[in-house]
């Protein structure tokens, strides 16, 4: 039994003692050739992933951090572990997922989930996947719901096509670069043309042990008259240490095709939360967006829509929270590419003992897009004179025939509400839960019932101490 960087090793297995997580392996921290080829190697990946992989470590060590973007100086990449293995297999079965990583999703809810509401679930451990299935129901119907690196073995022709290819490659900016060296599991799905997938299906991300990255890659395609819903959730314990999640979700919405992707993400709250979110929106095709941002001390998301297609649409649905010692900034982006194409945002936040929420958006209505409409609406709700909201719009009108609109407000938790509220023998603390209930309805009611319960339940812990 050797000792090393308070690591365990027993049996080829690497026990952590900060957070009591057994790990088949775990490289060595920092990123590589020979930490990224490990992790190729590993998943026993077709060549030209590997080339992928390469020339996208290349392209992250020659790119530059944004410049607009908030400070992350104190993000130490030389220090997170890229790639850890819980030594798992996928199961099929909840009862086949070992007992340690079982108890964790259970807590979580997933499996009662599944069971009720879900029309499939996936569920990934550090780097790896540890289950997921979809109903036989849609299986018959051609619906793909797969792990993503099972998808690149069965699917790989589909897989090497639409990768890091057309929608987020790797030079979209650096740590897209960064996902594309790196990234571990995820969910790939296809949806076959004229296939109304009526139940959402979903996949949920966990981050254990400590110093660690998440990089799982989410690729969806709906093909022409398709219709899915897809949700996302992610969580993380709170260790001393910096965690860092960059993953990547690619959406391709056909023709007539119909995509709603929710996500909660309650990231701990020493973790930098990078993640990239893109769709393309084919000709009458809908792309809405619904996304509750909480938990991380630094949160940089700004999903984007390219409507390429003439009638696209897209909606936007965000909610951010921002406490002490965290900064949450987010927005949304949406290129205009083709005639009467559509596109509203409606963005809330919310900010307490000082926390920061900054909405950082862009419109683009390039020439020749005649006749589309762009609304954005950001609001928020601030609880102390410490915290703070800013909004940074960017506007780009090629095209003199269209309509473009952005609203923004900022309001404080009023006296004179609480007086009113309590006046009608309603206590304070449960005044201030009305107020931000009834300021984050629009996204809440977006979500299916058990997902907006979560979502208010996960505010309202930390809405907590907020009055008295």
């Amino acid at each position: 039994m050797k000792k090393k960087d308070n690591i365990i090793t027993i049996d080829r297995k690497r026990y952590d003692k900060k957070n009591k997580t057994t790990l088949a392996f775990r490289a060595t921290p920092g990123i590589n050739r020979r930490i990224v080829t490990e992790i190729s190697k590993r998943k026993n990946e077709p060549e030209w992933l590997l080339i992928k992989r390469l020339e996208s470590l290349e392209i992250f060590e020659k790119s530059k951090m944004p410049e607009w973007a908030p400070d992350i100086s104190r993000l130490d990449l030389n220090k997170i572990t890229y790639f850890a293995d819980a030594g798992n297999k996928e199961a099929k079965k909840w009862e086949d997922v070992p007992k340690d990583i079982r108890k964790t999703f259970e807590r979580l809810g997933i499996p009662e989930a599944e069971r009720t509401v879900l029309a499939g679930a996936g569920a990934q451990y550090e780097s790896q996947m540890a289950y997921h299935k979809l109903k036989e129901e849609w299986e018959k119907q051609g619906v793909i719901f797969e792990n993503f690196d099972v998808a690149v073995r069965k699917y790989e022709n589909l897989v090497r096509e639409y990768f890091m290819t057309k929608c987020v490659p790797p030079r979209y900016h650096k740590f897209a670069a960064l996902h594309g060296a790196v990234f571990s599991g995820g969910t790939f799905i296809y949806v076959p043309k004229d296939v109304k997938v009526e139940a959402p299906l979903q996949a949920y991300f966990r981050m254990n042990a400590v110093a660690l990255g998440q990089f799982e890659h989410t690729l969806i395609i709906v093909d022409e008259g398709a219709d899915l819903h897809y949700i996302e959730g992610c969580s993380a314990p709170r260790y001393d240490e910096a965690s860092l999640h960059a993953g990547c979700v690619e959406i391709f919405v056909k023709k007539g095709a119909r995509m709603r992707y929710s996500s909660i993400e309650n990231w701990s709250k020493n973790t930098y939360n990078l993640n990239t979110k893109k769709a393309i929106v084919e000709e009458n095709g809908i792309m809405e967006w619904v996304s509750g941002n909480l938990g991380s001390g630094l949160t940089m998301l700004y999903p984007c829509s390219v409507l390429r297609g003439e009638r696209a649409k897209t909606d936007f649905l965000t909610i951010s929270f921002a406490g002490k010692g965290q900064n949450q900034d987010t927005g949304t982006k949406v290129m205009h590419l083709a005639p009467n194409t559509s596109s509203t945002t409606v963005s809330k936040s919310i900010a307490k003992n000082g926390g920061t929420t900054t909405y950082r958006g862009s419109v683009k209505i390039a020439k020749g897009a005649k006749n589309s409409k762009s609304k954005v609406v950001c609001d928020s709700l601030l609880f102390d004179g410490r915290s703070k909201a800013d909004t940074y719009p960017y506007i780009d009108v090629e095209e003199m025939h269209a309509d473009l609109a952005h609203e923004a407000s900022v309001g404080r938790v009023g006296e004179e509400q609480l007086f009113y509220l309590r006046s009608r023998g309603i206590s304070e603390t449960e005044a201030v839960r009305l107020i931000v209930s009834g300021f984050i309805e629009p996204i809440v009611k977006k979500l299916p019932f058990e997902y907006a319960v979560e979502l208010n339940k996960l505010i309202d812990l930390e809405m907590e101490g907020s009055v008295g």
